[in-house]
């Protein structure tokens, strides 16, 4: 049967439960164990789609073409497999579809309920996953304690009773907060959650305690008297300074695989994290340095952009480089001037008019003082427009996205968009392929004609004007055949200058840097040697 690992959280959210979760995926998957991830997600809205990054964070989509929340990347990265659209559900998603079943006559004569109707939708969707798994790690979003998140709670405390109490194990990720000025680390907080945890019905079988001090013998004992635990069921998950990386050993060297083996009645495996553990150690010891400059408007959230500083992670450690990365407001008045402390510049995606003015003058600065430059999405846009500009003359040239009677409209609404209404999940989202052209920048980064990356966009580049761009020198290095929709564009004569309509960070991973990430940082390095 398969196995239910529940991840909880309590005290205060961003405590690192997506993190946590992911790192016990990778270590039961090390050990040979079939894992499905799931994440739910206790508010209205029925995906994360229509929210700010200032709300939520990245915004991370599926192959399937699923707008997800970020912790969906942490899944994917620390597993080194992809999700799906099952992989993540909200409130939203499951009063809506309960409200449809209704319309449709499905409880005929029922009255709709929290219980069991929703409950049921609930519990449905986490067996869908595992019937594909030997393990489903299921995380609750939100904090123990919120009302939106009831709902969730209840359908796993009746999920043990359908898959009897051997076949799940609780996990309560909580904080032991330092108390600086009394110098001491105080375990009341975790107590008053894991209590009130346990009056919703759920008793947690481990504790994962979030802490910035190492969690003494003392303070573990007295979470675990008043949890109901032996003292190896309290967890220490210490604050790490280099990367989150270290998380997946922490837990491992905690001996927490040992606790859920024996509660799940697992078979014992070793764990293969030599690869993991090596990674990490470079991280730690590179030297040499690469600095990268992030130039977006959402840079006061860092999780605004989580899969970008990611996938450059990846990419310089792959190369055994130390990376320095910051982000850099482009709506700053003395950004520019910035620009000259960095060896790379990334301009990374976004919606709406504000800031692209900003965005599109630091493309120009790196273009002219040929600094390696890479473009994802809306910066691969604000690329044509900068080009299209300064390059081959066309005064006001812009998307009609952000100026509907500009005279050259290089950046258009796709035609398959132009009736569409509804904001959420409307795009054009999700894997689609792309054919590299030969004897290109691209060409030599992946090394193989047929590509397929991830979108999440309206606009695309005008093919109407496109032929003006390629005779000043922009070149088309990457397709989508099937609608002829520009991919790629790069310019040949510069160190390192390739934007690309899709997110080609989605698909990095630690041990595999995604192949336009991996050659920007190499350019980086070397226009930092020069």
């Amino acid at each position: 049967m398969t196995k239910y690992i529940i991840v909880t959280g309590g005290v205060v959210s961003s405590l690192g439960k997506g993190i946590t979760a992911a790192s016990l995926g990778l270590l039961l998957k090390s050990a040979g164990f079939k894992i499905r991830m799931l994440k739910m997600d206790p508010y209205i809205n029925v995906d994360p789609g229509t929210m700010s990054p200032f709300q939520h964070g990245e915004v991370y989509v599926t192959d399937d073409g699923y707008e997800a929340d970020l912790d969906l990347g942490y899944y994917e990265r620390f597993l080194e497999q992809d999700t799906t659209r099952d992989s993540n559900f909200t409130s939203g998603a499951i009063y809506s579809a309960v409200i449809h079943k209704e319309r449709q006559g499905d409880y005929l004569g029922a009255t709709v309920q929290v219980i069991p109707h929703i409950t049921n939708e609930i519990k449905e969707r986490i067996r869908k996953v595992g019937r594909s798994a030997d393990i489903v790690i299921v995380e609750i979003g939100g904090t123990i304690g919120d009302i939106e998140g009831l709902p969730f709670l209840e359908a796993v405390r009746q999920l043990r009773l359908d898959v009897k109490p051997k076949n799940i194990c609780n996990v309560h990720v909580t904080l032991v907060p330092n108390i600086k000025a009394a110098g001491e680390l105080k375990t009341k907080p975790t107590q008053q959650s894991v209590s009130k945890l346990r009056e919703i019905g759920i008793e947690p079988q481990i504790i994962c305690c979030r802490t910035e001090k190492p969690l003494p013998l003392e303070a573990r004992q007295k979470i675990a008297l008043f949890s109901n635990l032996t003292v190896d069921a309290v967890i220490e998950e210490m604050d790490v300074e280099d990367t989150i990386y270290e998380i997946p050993l922490m837990l491992y060297a905690s001996n927490v695989i040992k606790q859920i083996e024996a509660h799940l009645e697992l078979p014992k495996k070793r764990c293969k994290i030599e690869a993991m553990t090596e990674f990490v150690n470079t991280i730690k010891t590179a030297k040499k340095e690469v600095r990268i400059v992030v130039a977006g408007k959402y840079t006061n959230i860092k999780d605004s952009y989580k899969s970008i500083w990611e996938a450059l992670l990846h990419a310089a450690t792959g190369q055994k480089l130390k990376l320095v990365a910051e982000p850099l407001d482009v709506e700053s008045p003395n950004a520019l001037k910035q620009l000259q402390n960095y060896d790379g510049i990334l301009v990374p995606g976004g919606f709406g008019v504000r800031g692209i003015e900003g965005k599109i003058d630091v493309i120009k600065y790196a273009r002219e003082h040929k600094i390696p430059m890479l473009g994802i999405c809306l910066g691969m846009q604000c690329a044509v427009i900068e080009f299209a500009r300064n390059v081959c003359g066309l005064d006001g040239a812009n998307s009609t996205e952000f100026d509907e009677n500009t005279p050259a409209p290089v950046i258009d609404l796709m035609e398959g968009q132009r009736q569409i209404k509804d904001k959420g999940a409307t795009m054009r989202l999700g894997a689609y392929p792309c054919k590299i052209q030969s004897k290109t920048k691209a060409a030599k980064l992946y090394k193989k004609e047929l590509i397929s990356e991830r979108h999440r966009h309206r606009y695309e580049v005008n093919n109407e004007l496109l032929p003006l761009l390629q005779e000043k020198g922009l070149v088309v290095s990457g397709r989508y055949e099937e609608k002829n929709l520009v991919e790629i564009v790069e310019l040949p004569t510069h160190p390192f200058f390739v934007a690309a309509q899709f997110h080609p960070e989605f698909k990095s991973r630690p041990l595999r840097p995604h192949p336009l990430f991996k050659g920007f940082i190499q350019a980086a390095a070397q226009c930092a040697k020069d």
